[in-house]
Parts: C-alpha cells; sequence; structure tokens
C-alpha cells in the first residue's frame, strides 16, 4: 500500500550523529561560496549580526518546527503531514519540500561538480608549477586567465559532465549504505574533516600583511552600510544556509531517537553553520584585503577571484587545493541530505524497496542535472527572460524555500496540537521546555511574516 511506511526504520544513533547530519546538510556551499561574496556586497560586520539574529530569532525556531513534525510522525516530508493532516491538503507542503530538493540538487551538484575541477587544478598546478609560470604574472593577467578558463570549463560539454557525475556517484554511494552506516557515518567523518581544513586557512588567513583590515571588515559594523535590501538578504542568507524549507528537516527529523533533546540540537546545528560561516569569512577577507581585491566581487569571489589570491601567495596552489577540498566537502555533506529527501519519500510513499527508490532518484535526477551542465555549452541558445537553464534553477530555491518555511510555521504554530508539540519539544517530559511561549510566538507571528516579507521582495511585489 502506498505510504506504508517500512516495518523497522532506521534511526541516527546518538546526538552527535544527529548533529553531524543536519549540520552537514547546513553547511555547505551557502556558507562556504555564497556568505562571503553576499557579505561582502552587503557591509560585512553589519551584515553579520543582522544574519546571526534572524538565525536565532527565525532559522531556529523553523528548524525546531521541521525536527517536531518528522519525529512526531516517523515519516518522510510528505507522509509526515498525510499522518498528522490527514484527508487535509496539507501534505502539498511536503511535496513542495520533495520538488525542491528534486530540482536544487539537479544544479547544486553541478555547481559541485565545479569546485571538483578547481581541486583538480589546482592539484596539477602544485604539481606542475613550472608549466604555468603564475609567479611571473600581474593580477590582471591572472585574473584574465582563471575568467577565460573558467568560462571555457562552462561552456565544454564533457568536462562539466564528467564532474557532476562524479559528485552524484559520492552522493548516491553514501545514500546507498543507510541512515545509520551512510548518512550518519560519512557525516562523522566529513564534518571534522571540513572544519580542520577551514582552521588550517583561518591560520594562513589572519597571519597575512591585510588580516587586521579583514577581521575589521568582519567583525567591526557599519551600519550606515545596511538598507532594507541588505536585511532581506540577510534573512534569505540565514534561510537559504540553514536547508531549511525543503523538507530536509522533517526527514532527518524522523531519523531522531525520542530521548534526544530537539531544541538543543537544532541551536547545536545553528551554531555550527553560523560558526562555519564566519570562520569562511576569516578565511578569505583577509586575503582579499592583503591584494587589494574588492571584498563586494560578487560570485566570482570563489571561482576567480580566489584562485588569483592563491596564485599570489606562497605555496598558493597547495592553499588553492585546501580550500576546494573544503568546498567539496561542504558541498557532498548537502548533496547527501538533498537526495535523502527524495529516496525517503519514494521508498516510503511509494513503497519501493530503498535500493530502487535511490537509483531512479539519482538517474531521474542526474539526468536532469545534464541538462544544467549543458547551460552554457549546447543548450546555451535556451533562455528564459535574461536567464539560462542554469539560471532558471539558481533562482528557484528563493521561491521554493520561503514557500516551505512559510506554511511549516502555520502549520505548527496554528494546527499542530499542543499537547503534542510540548510532548515531542519536552520529550514527553524528560527535558524542561520554559521557552515554548516564546517559540509559539515565534512560529505564529514573527517567522511568517519575516518569511512572507522575503517571499514578496523575491517575486517583485515589494522593494526596499
Amino acid at each position: 500500500m502506498a505510504g506504508t511506511p517500512p516495518s523497522v526504520r532506521d534511526t541516527f544513533s546518538g546526538k552527535f550523529g544527529v548533529i553531524a547530519a543536519a549540520a552537514g546538510s547546513a553547511i555547505g556551499l551557502g556558507n562556504i561560496w555564497r556568505f562571503p561574496y553576499v557579505a561582502g556586497e552587503n557591509g560585512g560586520a553589519a551584515f553579520l549580526l543582522i544574519y546571526v539574529a534572524f538565525v536565532v530569532l527565525l532559522g531556529i525556531p523553523v528548524m525546531m518546527s521541521e525536527f517536531l513534525i518528522g519525529r512526531n510522525a516517523q515519516r518522510n516530508a510528505v507522509g509526515s503531514f498525510r499522518k498528522l493532516a490527514p484527508r487535509k491538503p496539507w501534505f502539498l507542503v511536503g511535496m513542495l519540500g520533495v520538488a525542491a530538493a528534486f530540482i536544487i540538487l539537479a544544479f547544486y551538484a553541478v555547481v559541485a561538480g565545479w569546485t571538483l575541477s578547481y581541486l583538480f587544478d589546482s592539484a596539477r598546478y602544485l604539481v606542475q608549477p613550472a608549466k604555468y609560470g603564475f609567479a611571473e604574472m600581474s593580477t590582471e593577467q591572472l585574473r584574465s586567465y582563471f575568467q577565460e578558463g573558467y568560462d571555457t570549463f562552462l561552456a565544454g560539454t564533457w568536462k562539466p559532465i564528467l564532474t557532476f557525475l562524479a559528485m552524484m556517484g559520492l552522493t548516491i554511494a553514501i545514500v546507498f549504505a543507510g541512515v545509520r552506516d551512510g548518512i550518519e557515518k560519512y557525516a562523522k567523518i566529513l564534518m571534522p574533516i571540513l572544519l580542520l581544513i577551514l582552521l588550517v586557512l583561518v591560520i594562513r588567513g589572519v597571519t597575512m600583511d591585510g588580516a587586521r583590515e579583514g577581521i575589521q571588515f568582519l567583525f567591526k559594523p557599519d551600519f550606515s552600510l545596511i538598507n532594507g535590501s541588505a536585511i532581506l538578504v540577510a534573512l534569505g542568507q540565514a534561510f537559504f544556509s540553514l536547508s531549511v524549507g525543503m523538507g530536509t528537516l522533517i526527514t532527518y527529523g524522523s531519523y531522531i531517537q525520542k530521548n534526544d533533546n530537539l531544541a538543543n540540537t537544532a541551536v547545536s546545528v545553528a551554531f555550527a553553520d553560523t560558526l562555519v560561516a564566519v570562520i569562511a569569512g576569516l578565511a578569505i577577507f583577509p586575503a582579499v584585503f592583503t591584494f587589494g581585491i574588492s571584498p563586494d566581487s560578487g560570485q566570482g569571489l570563489v571561482y576567480i577571484t580566489l584562485p588569483i589570491i592563491f596564485q599570489k601567495m606562497a605555496f598558493g596552489s597547495f592553499w588553492a587545493m585546501l580550500f576546494f577540498l573544503l568546498l567539496c566537502v561542504a558541498a557532498l555533506t548537502s548533496t547527501i541530505s538533498m537526495l535523502e529527501v527524495v529516496v525517503a519519500y519514494f521508498a516510503e510513499e511509494l513503497n519501493w524497496s530503498r535500493k530502487k527508490a535511490i537509483w531512479i532518484a539519482g538517474s531521474s535526477i542526474g539526468l536532469l542535472g545534464l541538462v544544467v551542465t549543458m547551460s552554457w555549452g549546447p543548450l546555451a541558445h535556451v533562455t528564459l527572460g535574461d536567464l539560462n537553464i542554469f539560471g532558471i534553477f539558481d533562482a528557484s530555491p528563493a521561491y521554493y524555500l520561503p514557500l516551505g518555511g512559510f506554511f511549516i510555521v502555520i502549520y505548527v504554530g496554528w494546527f499542530f496540537e499542543r499537547d503534542k508539540s510540548k510532548a515531542e519539544l519536552s520529550s514527553n517530559g524528560k527535558f524542561p521546555i520554559p521557552y515554548y511561549p516564546f517559540f509559539i510566538f515565534l512560529v505564529r507571528y514573527l517567522a511568517p511574516i519575516a518569511i512572507a516579507l522575503v517571499f514578496l521582495n523575491v517575486v517583485g511585489l515589494i522593494k526596499f
């Protein structure tokens, strides 16, 4: 029967496994690739403070709401709403989450493939330094070299496809091993590696000549740089970074054991996610200021500007290789969680075996991703307004995630039985929940209004 969960459901083994997996889902390219450049474009330290405030006041309550739904129902994103609100259309919120994970993974794995390509190139530069002669190049020559390489890579056919397939293959292999022996096991390995690489890069960054200026940019706020647009960008970044609104945390919540403290878990995941974003800024901005690069270089900060910086540093190819390894690890921890959302839905709602669900989900997302890889090559002529295929997919989270998050907090704040939510948050009385009235206030009133503002700004109905 469709919608029937398997008789024995896999779970995370304990608190560390939950935090590692959920933090791995949240910590990705949004922290290390996107956060530095949006912070650079929107005022640095002042933006950071607003971002942290949104994580605390909105990100954590929305995350707790998703955990609540998943653990109480013990189902996937769609099945959870079907169980908790039978014969009502709330399951469509879960469907939106599954669709979002499916579509976002198709382009996210493409970007992750770019990092894999840069990792290979950095290793090649390290092994054959004499061949490339970066030390003799001026900044403009380096910029031209990496811009040309970036454009050539995107416009190619086989290299983007191969790197995308490699990233999807790694993702499928880990999810194939299961929740505890795959997702949790590799999250416990990958997350410490990610933090270690970041710390090494930070140590290198803060010892550079421009470290003081870079640190001040990140930690000394100038609120004159903040406007309404920057505030909404900070809110959107907090939302995107924490992976809320697309069913990932409902799915992961369903694997959390009943004796784990959901509030502590949500706070730990949000803290780890924010910490990584800040540390990434510490690793990047000192180098940016040391070599006189503008911190508001946009999306090219990672793929064009940073390679220039690395090649101006002693042992630059080594630091570049380490950085792009970091990006690969961060991307992989996120692609795993997105694929699991789709796999859990296929397995439980369509009553497929997990093996069948993984192969069908992985191959169908892979086919869609192959189309995205050709956005600058064979399919460059396919556009919607000013957007190519990749641009269309890249814009999708700004629509899906706020919508999903909005309906999730509306459901928890107004329709989820209070006795059930109190029992779930307290683990049936095991943990005190003095914050409960504040939590309900946030998910009933503040979170829906803030999320609605983000969505209305995205669709162009309001502008600041």
